[in-house]
């Protein structure tokens, strides 16, 4: 397949030339260096920090300290929502229980009387 759109190039046959045969290692390059970078021996340092000596402790121990920091403000409530979202956290099985009881009795005390204002 060729290029549809393209000139017709006269002088560069991809077959013209003699080829190698799958054994035969490649043609030597002309650049005689490798292309391996070399081997790093100073230790990198942290971005932000101006010592290569920080110790890995110290910053187990930083991670730790920022842990415990947004631990602390994810449970401080935000505004009303988050009040109230805390204070339903708060309430056990039983008191759930309970306070919907009471709103259902509350519920029925009222439909009672509404019923017992239309009969006369």
């Amino acid at each position: 397949m060729g290029n549809l759109c393209g000139k017709e190039s006269k002088d560069s046959d991809p077959f013209a030339e003699p080829g190698r045969t799958v054994n035969s290692a490649p043609p030597p390059s002309a650049d005689a260096r490798s292309s391996v970078p070399p081997r790093i021996t100073s230790q990198g340092r942290p971005l932000g920090g101006s010592s290569p000596s920080a110790d890995a402790s110290d910053a187990r121990q930083a991670a730790a300290n920022a842990a415990q920091e947004r631990a602390a403000r994810a449970n401080q409530p935000k505004g009303k929502l988050g009040r109230e979202l805390a204070r339903e956290k708060q309430q056990t099985r039983t008191t759930t229980l309970g306070e919907a009881s009471r709103e259902e009795r509350k519920k029925r005390d009222a439909d009672a009387n509404a019923e017992a204002r239309n009969w006369n």
